[in-house]
């Protein structure tokens, strides 16, 4: 079973480039959404993962501290499968 991974970026805005560097090793496929760049909402992100064969999808919030730091939260809401 193929895994998603919907990283909804919430804070200072960041480029996507940094963010893919603290992606956990077990998802097959992300998407990200920031106020930027990238998806502009959850659902957009969801049907592109659905679309591209994704059987469960988790949504987990990316918090971008002041200093630029990158903190994965432990909330988290599985969204398919």
């Amino acid at each position: 079973m193929k895994t998603g991974l919907i990283l909804y970026v919430v804070g200072n805005s960041i480029d996507d480039a940094t963010l893919k560097g603290q992606i956990p090793a077990w998802a097959d496929r992300v998407e990200i959404v920031t106020q930027t760049s990238g998806h502009f909402d959850i659902h957009d992100a969801w049907w592109t993962l659905t679309a591209r064969g994704m059987h469960r999808i988790i949504c987990k919030i990316a918090e971008i501290t002041d200093s630029g730091a990158i903190i994965l939260t432990d909330r988290e809401l599985r969204l398919c499968g």
